[in-house]
Protein backbone atom coordinates (compact mmCIF):
# COMPACT_ATOMS: atom_id res chain seq x y z
CA UNK A 1 0.00 0.00 0.00
CA UNK A 2 1.31 3.48 -0.84
CA UNK A 3 0.36 6.73 0.68
CA UNK A 4 0.41 10.14 -0.60
CA UNK A 5 -1.40 12.23 1.72
CA UNK A 6 -1.20 13.57 5.15
CA UNK A 7 -3.89 11.20 6.19
CA UNK A 8 -1.21 8.09 5.43
CA UNK A 9 -1.22 6.21 8.58
CA UNK A 10 -4.98 6.60 9.45
CA UNK A 11 -5.81 5.34 6.05
CA UNK A 12 -2.92 2.24 6.82
CA UNK A 13 -4.55 1.81 10.21
CA UNK A 14 -8.49 1.19 8.62
CA UNK A 15 -6.39 -0.72 5.79
CA UNK A 16 -5.07 -3.28 8.47
CA UNK A 17 -7.90 -3.00 10.11
CA UNK A 18 -9.94 -4.04 7.03
CA UNK A 19 -7.70 -6.90 6.72
CA UNK A 20 -7.68 -7.96 9.99
CA UNK A 21 -11.49 -8.56 9.09
CA UNK A 22 -10.68 -10.03 5.38
CA UNK A 23 -8.54 -12.71 7.58
CA UNK A 24 -11.30 -13.65 9.05
CA UNK A 25 -13.61 -13.94 6.07
CA UNK A 26 -10.81 -16.10 4.29
CA UNK A 27 -11.37 -18.67 6.87
CA UNK A 28 -15.20 -18.47 6.47
CA UNK A 29 -14.37 -18.88 2.72
CA UNK A 30 -11.99 -22.15 3.30
CA UNK A 31 -15.49 -24.12 4.45
CA UNK A 32 -16.63 -23.82 0.56
CA UNK A 33 -12.77 -24.97 -0.21
CA UNK A 34 -13.27 -27.58 1.86
CA UNK A 35 -16.37 -28.79 0.20
CA UNK A 36 -15.10 -28.36 -2.99
CA UNK A 37 -11.74 -29.31 -2.64
CA UNK A 38 -12.21 -32.45 -0.82
CA UNK A 39 -14.76 -33.16 -3.81
CA UNK A 40 -12.04 -32.16 -6.80
CA UNK A 41 -8.68 -33.21 -5.02
CA UNK A 42 -7.81 -35.38 -7.80
CA UNK A 43 -6.77 -32.28 -9.89
CA UNK A 44 -4.14 -31.20 -7.14
CA UNK A 45 -2.48 -34.65 -6.73
CA UNK A 46 -3.04 -35.83 -10.32
CA UNK A 47 -1.96 -33.41 -12.72
CA UNK A 48 -0.74 -30.56 -9.85
CA UNK A 49 -1.30 -28.12 -12.52
CA UNK A 50 -3.02 -25.88 -10.06
CA UNK A 51 -3.14 -24.86 -6.37
CA UNK A 52 -5.98 -26.65 -4.22
CA UNK A 53 -6.38 -25.74 -0.47
CA UNK A 54 -6.78 -29.35 0.51
CA UNK A 55 -4.29 -30.24 -1.71
CA UNK A 56 -4.69 -31.00 -2.52
CA UNK A 57 7.04 -46.46 -19.69
CA UNK A 58 6.72 -49.24 -21.87
CA UNK A 59 7.41 -52.63 -21.16
CA UNK A 60 10.45 -54.14 -22.16
CA UNK A 61 13.70 -54.58 -21.47
CA UNK A 62 15.34 -51.60 -19.90
CA UNK A 63 15.46 -48.34 -21.09
CA UNK A 64 16.17 -44.42 -20.18
CA UNK A 65 13.96 -41.63 -20.54
CA UNK A 66 15.30 -38.11 -20.40
CA UNK A 67 13.11 -35.55 -18.13
CA UNK A 68 14.11 -31.74 -18.42
CA UNK A 69 14.02 -30.02 -15.55
CA UNK A 70 14.39 -26.87 -14.03
CA UNK A 71 15.48 -26.45 -10.26
CA UNK A 72 15.08 -22.76 -9.69
CA UNK A 73 14.25 -19.64 -11.71
CA UNK A 74 17.90 -18.25 -12.02
CA UNK A 75 19.44 -22.25 -13.48
CA UNK A 76 19.14 -23.37 -16.87
CA UNK A 77 17.37 -26.69 -17.86
CA UNK A 78 19.01 -29.97 -16.56
CA UNK A 79 18.08 -33.74 -17.89
CA UNK A 80 18.07 -36.21 -15.26
CA UNK A 81 17.64 -39.48 -16.52
CA UNK A 82 15.17 -42.25 -14.91
CA UNK A 83 15.41 -45.36 -16.25
CA UNK A 84 12.37 -47.97 -17.36
CA UNK A 85 12.42 -51.47 -16.28
CA UNK A 86 9.93 -54.08 -17.18
CA UNK A 87 10.23 -55.87 -13.59
CA UNK A 88 11.80 -56.38 -10.19
CA UNK A 89 13.87 -59.15 -11.61
CA UNK A 90 16.23 -56.66 -13.54
CA UNK A 91 19.35 -57.54 -12.64
CA UNK A 92 20.34 -53.78 -12.20
CA UNK A 93 17.63 -53.39 -9.60
CA UNK A 94 18.86 -56.31 -7.50
CA UNK A 95 22.31 -56.28 -7.56
CA UNK A 96 22.13 -52.42 -6.07
CA UNK A 97 19.88 -52.77 -3.66
CA UNK A 98 18.98 -54.71 -0.88
CA UNK A 99 16.71 -53.10 1.33
CA UNK A 100 13.51 -53.02 -0.62
CA UNK A 101 10.74 -50.38 1.18
CA UNK A 102 7.55 -51.36 -0.26
CA UNK A 103 4.34 -48.80 -0.14
CA UNK A 104 1.05 -50.74 0.35
CA UNK A 105 -1.85 -48.94 -1.03
CA UNK A 106 -1.46 -48.34 -4.85
CA UNK A 107 1.46 -50.84 -5.38
CA UNK A 108 0.87 -53.92 -3.57
CA UNK A 109 -3.03 -53.62 -3.61
CA UNK A 110 -5.93 -51.82 -4.66
CA UNK A 111 -7.51 -51.54 -1.28
CA UNK A 112 -9.71 -54.88 -1.81
CA UNK A 113 -7.15 -57.08 -3.59
CA UNK A 114 -3.36 -57.64 -4.64
CA UNK A 115 -2.29 -56.14 -7.72
CA UNK A 116 -1.74 -59.25 -9.95
CA UNK A 117 1.63 -60.52 -9.97
CA UNK A 118 2.49 -59.07 -6.70
CA UNK A 119 2.47 -62.27 -4.73
CA UNK A 120 4.74 -63.75 -6.52
CA UNK A 121 6.97 -60.76 -6.53
CA UNK A 122 7.07 -60.55 -2.67
CA UNK A 123 8.04 -64.72 -2.54
CA UNK A 124 11.17 -64.05 -5.45
CA UNK A 125 12.26 -61.00 -3.32
CA UNK A 126 12.47 -63.24 -0.26
CA UNK A 127 13.49 -65.81 -2.12
CA UNK A 128 16.61 -64.19 -3.58
CA UNK A 129 17.20 -62.88 -0.27
CA UNK A 130 16.35 -59.51 -0.26
CA UNK A 131 15.08 -57.44 2.90
CA UNK A 132 11.40 -56.00 2.69
CA UNK A 133 9.87 -53.28 4.94
CA UNK A 134 6.58 -51.82 4.84
CA UNK A 135 6.11 -48.44 4.88
CA UNK A 136 2.20 -47.59 5.33
CA UNK A 137 0.74 -44.36 5.34
CA UNK A 138 -1.84 -45.90 7.53
CA UNK A 139 -3.37 -43.99 10.76
CA UNK A 140 -3.98 -47.08 12.00
CA UNK A 141 -1.90 -49.61 14.06
CA UNK A 142 0.52 -51.96 12.62
CA UNK A 143 -1.94 -55.26 14.00
CA UNK A 144 -4.12 -53.67 11.45
CA UNK A 145 -2.25 -53.79 8.22
CA UNK A 146 -0.96 -57.85 9.92
CA UNK A 147 -4.70 -58.23 9.54
CA UNK A 148 -5.30 -56.59 6.07
CA UNK A 149 -2.02 -58.38 4.66
CA UNK A 150 -3.22 -61.93 5.43
CA UNK A 151 -6.49 -61.31 4.08
CA UNK A 152 -5.18 -60.21 1.06
CA UNK A 153 -2.66 -63.46 0.99
CA UNK A 154 0.43 -62.27 1.73
CA UNK A 155 2.56 -63.48 4.99
CA UNK A 156 3.69 -61.12 7.36
CA UNK A 157 6.58 -63.39 7.74
CA UNK A 158 8.01 -62.25 4.30
CA UNK A 159 8.60 -58.79 5.54
CA UNK A 160 11.23 -57.60 8.16
CA UNK A 161 9.34 -54.94 9.36
CA UNK A 162 6.00 -53.58 8.99
CA UNK A 163 6.02 -49.67 9.48
CA UNK A 164 3.04 -47.60 9.59
CA UNK A 165 1.84 -44.34 10.79
CA UNK A 166 -0.54 -44.45 12.88
CA UNK A 167 1.83 -46.52 15.05
CA UNK A 168 4.42 -43.73 15.11
CA UNK A 169 2.10 -40.66 15.63
CA UNK A 170 0.83 -43.64 18.61
CA UNK A 171 4.58 -43.23 20.46
CA UNK A 172 4.96 -39.75 19.46
CA UNK A 173 1.53 -39.22 21.62
CA UNK A 174 3.14 -41.23 24.46
CA UNK A 175 6.69 -39.39 23.98
CA UNK A 176 8.39 -42.58 23.29
CA UNK A 177 8.99 -42.70 19.74
CA UNK A 178 12.71 -42.73 20.27
CA UNK A 179 11.79 -46.80 21.62
CA UNK A 180 11.06 -46.93 16.83
CA UNK A 181 13.85 -45.30 15.90
CA UNK A 182 12.89 -41.88 15.65
CA UNK A 183 13.11 -38.80 17.37
CA UNK A 184 9.94 -37.19 19.45
CA UNK A 185 8.37 -34.17 18.68
CA UNK A 186 9.89 -31.48 21.30
CA UNK A 187 5.90 -29.68 21.17
CA UNK A 188 4.56 -32.97 22.02
CA UNK A 189 7.43 -33.49 24.87
CA UNK A 190 6.45 -30.54 26.45
CA UNK A 191 2.68 -31.07 26.44
CA UNK A 192 3.03 -34.95 27.64
CA UNK A 193 5.86 -33.52 30.65
CA UNK A 194 2.97 -31.33 31.75
CA UNK A 195 0.05 -33.26 31.73
CA UNK A 196 -1.43 -30.96 29.07
CA UNK A 197 -3.00 -34.38 27.30
CA UNK A 198 -6.33 -33.48 26.07
CA UNK A 199 -7.22 -34.23 22.38
CA UNK A 200 -9.65 -33.15 19.74
CA UNK A 201 -9.90 -35.44 16.49
CA UNK A 202 -10.65 -35.35 13.13
CA UNK A 203 -11.39 -39.04 12.90
CA UNK A 204 -11.72 -42.19 10.59
CA UNK A 205 -14.37 -43.68 12.86
CA UNK A 206 -12.76 -46.22 13.89
CA UNK A 207 -11.36 -46.47 17.59
CA UNK A 208 -10.03 -43.10 17.62
CA UNK A 209 -11.09 -42.50 21.08
CA UNK A 210 -9.44 -46.04 22.37
CA UNK A 211 -6.39 -45.02 19.74
CA UNK A 212 -5.99 -41.61 21.92
CA UNK A 213 -6.79 -43.06 25.28
CA UNK A 214 -4.74 -45.79 25.14
CA UNK A 215 -1.65 -43.41 24.67
CA UNK A 216 -2.98 -41.28 27.73
CA UNK A 217 -4.71 -38.47 25.97
CA UNK A 218 -8.53 -37.58 26.85
CA UNK A 219 -10.94 -36.64 23.92
CA UNK A 220 -12.36 -32.94 24.90
CA UNK A 221 -14.10 -29.97 22.87
CA UNK A 222 -12.07 -27.74 20.67
CA UNK A 223 -12.15 -24.78 23.38
CA UNK A 224 -10.27 -27.41 26.10
CA UNK A 225 -7.90 -29.12 23.59
CA UNK A 226 -3.99 -29.31 23.79
CA UNK A 227 -3.65 -30.66 20.83
CA UNK A 228 -5.54 -31.50 17.49
CA UNK A 229 -5.46 -35.58 16.31
CA UNK A 230 -5.96 -35.76 12.12
CA UNK A 231 -6.49 -39.48 11.85
CA UNK A 232 -9.23 -39.53 9.18
CA UNK A 233 -11.90 -38.03 7.41
CA UNK A 234 -15.26 -39.37 7.91
CA UNK A 235 -15.87 -37.85 11.94
CA UNK A 236 -14.78 -35.24 14.13
CA UNK A 237 -15.34 -36.15 17.65
CA UNK A 238 -14.77 -34.20 20.99
CA UNK A 239 -15.32 -37.16 23.47
CA UNK A 240 -18.65 -36.46 24.14
CA UNK A 241 -20.47 -35.72 20.45
CA UNK A 242 -19.49 -37.34 17.20
CA UNK A 243 -20.19 -35.58 14.02
CA UNK A 244 -20.04 -38.46 11.16
CA UNK A 245 -19.96 -36.76 7.63
CA UNK A 246 -21.77 -39.28 6.00
CA UNK A 247 -25.05 -38.49 7.97
CA UNK A 248 -25.02 -34.64 7.73
CA UNK A 249 -22.11 -33.57 5.43
CA UNK A 250 -23.07 -30.23 5.90
CA UNK A 251 -22.98 -29.91 9.32
CA UNK A 252 -19.15 -31.94 9.41
CA UNK A 253 -18.28 -28.92 6.98
CA UNK A 254 -18.93 -26.51 9.60
CA UNK A 255 -17.98 -27.92 12.90
CA UNK A 256 -14.99 -28.35 10.90
CA UNK A 257 -14.29 -24.70 9.83
CA UNK A 258 -15.43 -23.55 13.26
CA UNK A 259 -12.93 -25.78 15.00
CA UNK A 260 -10.12 -24.90 13.07
CA UNK A 261 -11.16 -21.18 13.06
CA UNK A 262 -10.67 -21.73 16.87
CA UNK A 263 -8.04 -23.50 16.89
CA UNK A 264 -5.93 -20.89 14.40
CA UNK A 265 -6.76 -18.37 16.63
CA UNK A 266 -5.15 -20.14 19.91
CA UNK A 267 -2.12 -21.65 17.52
CA UNK A 268 -2.89 -25.22 18.71
CA UNK A 269 -0.46 -27.80 17.09
CA UNK A 270 -2.07 -30.39 15.01
CA UNK A 271 -0.52 -34.12 14.73
CA UNK A 272 -1.11 -35.50 11.29
CA UNK A 273 -1.12 -39.40 11.16
CA UNK A 274 -2.18 -40.23 7.89
CA UNK A 275 0.06 -37.34 5.75
CA UNK A 276 -1.51 -38.52 2.28
CA UNK A 277 -4.04 -35.93 0.81
CA UNK A 278 -5.95 -38.09 -0.86
CA UNK A 279 -6.45 -42.25 -1.30
CA UNK A 280 -5.63 -43.97 -4.80
CA UNK A 281 -9.10 -45.09 -4.80
CA UNK A 282 -11.94 -44.12 -7.51
CA UNK A 283 -12.44 -40.33 -7.28
CA UNK A 284 -9.32 -39.77 -5.21
CA UNK A 285 -11.14 -39.62 -1.95
CA UNK A 286 -9.42 -36.79 0.68
CA UNK A 287 -7.38 -37.87 3.21
CA UNK A 288 -5.56 -36.69 6.97
CA UNK A 289 -2.72 -34.93 4.46
CA UNK A 290 -5.07 -32.67 3.14
CA UNK A 291 -6.75 -31.39 6.68
CA UNK A 292 -2.90 -30.70 7.86
CA UNK A 293 -2.41 -28.74 4.86
CA UNK A 294 -5.66 -26.38 5.56
CA UNK A 295 -5.07 -25.77 9.10
CA UNK A 296 -1.91 -24.26 7.95
CA UNK A 297 -4.15 -22.05 5.90
CA UNK A 298 -6.32 -21.23 8.62
CA UNK A 299 -2.92 -20.79 11.34
CA UNK A 300 -1.21 -18.57 8.28
CA UNK A 301 -4.38 -16.18 7.57
CA UNK A 302 -5.55 -15.62 10.91
CA UNK A 303 -1.98 -14.51 12.63
CA UNK A 304 -0.34 -13.11 9.28
CA UNK A 305 0.53 -9.20 8.82
CA UNK A 306 -0.51 -6.36 10.04
CA UNK A 307 -2.32 -8.46 12.41
CA UNK A 308 1.02 -10.58 13.37
CA UNK A 309 3.73 -12.48 11.81
CA UNK A 310 2.99 -15.55 10.55
CA UNK A 311 4.62 -16.66 7.73
CA UNK A 312 3.81 -20.00 5.75
CA UNK A 313 6.73 -21.49 6.65
CA UNK A 314 6.45 -20.41 9.95
CA UNK A 315 2.87 -22.10 9.96
CA UNK A 316 4.37 -25.35 9.24
CA UNK A 317 5.72 -26.09 12.58
CA UNK A 318 2.55 -26.20 14.08
CA UNK A 319 1.34 -28.98 12.05
CA UNK A 320 3.37 -32.41 12.35
CA UNK A 321 2.99 -34.71 9.61
CA UNK A 322 4.30 -38.50 10.44
CA UNK A 323 4.48 -40.92 7.41
CA UNK A 324 6.08 -40.83 3.68
CA UNK A 325 7.84 -38.18 3.22
CA UNK A 326 8.81 -37.15 6.44
CA UNK A 327 11.48 -38.33 8.01
CA UNK A 328 10.98 -40.37 11.26
CA UNK A 329 9.31 -43.35 9.64
CA UNK A 330 12.53 -43.53 7.08
CA UNK A 331 14.20 -43.22 10.13
CA UNK A 332 13.06 -46.04 11.58
CA UNK A 333 12.88 -48.62 8.98
CA UNK A 334 16.79 -47.74 7.78
CA UNK A 335 18.45 -47.70 11.46
CA UNK A 336 19.63 -51.41 10.35
CA UNK A 337 20.28 -50.71 6.79
CA UNK A 338 22.75 -48.58 4.11
CA UNK A 339 20.64 -45.73 2.70
CA UNK A 340 22.65 -46.20 -0.58
CA UNK A 341 21.61 -49.81 -0.89
CA UNK A 342 17.68 -48.99 -0.19
CA UNK A 343 15.27 -48.49 -2.67
CA UNK A 344 11.44 -46.75 -1.98
CA UNK A 345 9.11 -48.63 -4.19
CA UNK A 346 5.62 -46.24 -4.65
CA UNK A 347 3.32 -45.07 -6.70
CA UNK A 348 3.08 -41.60 -5.73
CA UNK A 349 5.28 -38.97 -5.99
CA UNK A 350 4.29 -36.18 -3.73
CA UNK A 351 4.84 -39.16 -0.88
CA UNK A 352 7.14 -42.32 -1.88
CA UNK A 353 9.29 -40.80 -4.44
CA UNK A 354 9.42 -37.36 -2.43
CA UNK A 355 10.07 -39.73 1.09
CA UNK A 356 13.09 -41.27 -1.00
CA UNK A 357 14.82 -38.31 -2.26
CA UNK A 358 14.91 -36.53 1.12
CA UNK A 359 16.00 -39.86 2.48
CA UNK A 360 19.09 -40.35 0.23
CA UNK A 361 17.61 -43.77 -1.02
CA UNK A 362 16.82 -44.56 -4.63
CA UNK A 363 13.13 -44.62 -5.95
CA UNK A 364 11.06 -47.47 -8.19
CA UNK A 365 7.90 -45.34 -9.18
CA UNK A 366 4.89 -47.50 -10.34
CA UNK A 367 2.99 -45.82 -12.83
CA UNK A 368 0.24 -47.85 -14.35
CA UNK A 369 -1.17 -48.62 -10.86
CA UNK A 370 -2.27 -46.14 -7.74
CA UNK A 371 -2.42 -42.56 -7.71
CA UNK A 372 -1.01 -41.39 -10.86
CA UNK A 373 -2.21 -44.46 -13.17
CA UNK A 374 -5.10 -42.81 -15.09
CA UNK A 375 -3.01 -39.74 -15.44
CA UNK A 376 0.06 -41.26 -16.69
CA UNK A 377 -2.40 -43.38 -19.35
CA UNK A 378 -4.00 -40.09 -20.76
CA UNK A 379 -0.31 -37.86 -20.68
CA UNK A 380 2.97 -39.38 -19.92
CA UNK A 381 5.15 -40.45 -17.46
CA UNK A 382 7.56 -37.49 -18.33
CA UNK A 383 4.44 -35.15 -18.23
CA UNK A 384 3.41 -36.27 -14.56
CA UNK A 385 6.61 -35.90 -13.20
CA UNK A 386 6.96 -32.55 -15.15
CA UNK A 387 3.47 -30.99 -13.60
CA UNK A 388 4.17 -32.26 -9.89
CA UNK A 389 7.77 -30.46 -10.40
CA UNK A 390 5.80 -27.43 -11.52
CA UNK A 391 3.82 -27.13 -8.48
CA UNK A 392 5.11 -25.71 -5.43
CA UNK A 393 2.51 -26.97 -3.28
CA UNK A 394 3.72 -30.08 -2.56
CA UNK A 395 5.64 -32.04 0.53
CA UNK A 396 8.59 -31.34 -2.26
CA UNK A 397 8.20 -27.64 -1.08
CA UNK A 398 10.02 -26.91 -4.79
CA UNK A 399 12.17 -29.08 -5.05
CA UNK A 400 12.43 -31.05 -7.83
CA UNK A 401 12.00 -35.04 -7.64
CA UNK A 402 13.11 -37.18 -9.80
CA UNK A 403 12.61 -40.99 -9.71
CA UNK A 404 15.54 -43.46 -9.86
CA UNK A 405 13.38 -45.75 -12.05
CA UNK A 406 10.18 -46.08 -13.01
CA UNK A 407 7.74 -49.46 -14.23
CA UNK A 408 4.51 -50.69 -15.00
CA UNK A 409 3.62 -52.56 -11.84
CA UNK A 410 5.13 -53.99 -9.05
CA UNK A 411 6.04 -57.75 -10.36
CA UNK A 412 8.58 -60.04 -10.24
Amino acid sequence: LQFNDSNGVLHYFVAAALFNKMTKLTTHLFSSSLVLSLGSVAAFQATTSSFNTLSIPQRGGATTMAIHSTNDAASSDTTTTTTSISSLSSQEILDQYDTFLLDMWGVMHNGSEPYEGVLEAVKELKRVGKKMIILSNSSKRRENSHKMLGKLGFDINDFDNIITSGDVSHALLQNNAHTLGCQNWDTLTTLVEQKSTNVFVFGSGDEDESYCTSAGWTLTSIEEADLILARGTFTINDGSTVVHKKDDEMEYWRVMEQSMMVAAEKKLPMLVSNPDKVRPDEGLPPMPGAIGDTYERFVWTTHCAPVGDMTEEKARDYVKRIGKPFQEVFDIALQDSDPSRAIMIGDALETDVTGATNAGVGSLWVVQDGIHAEDVTKTSAEGVIAGFNGNEFTYAYGKKVMPNYVTEHFRW
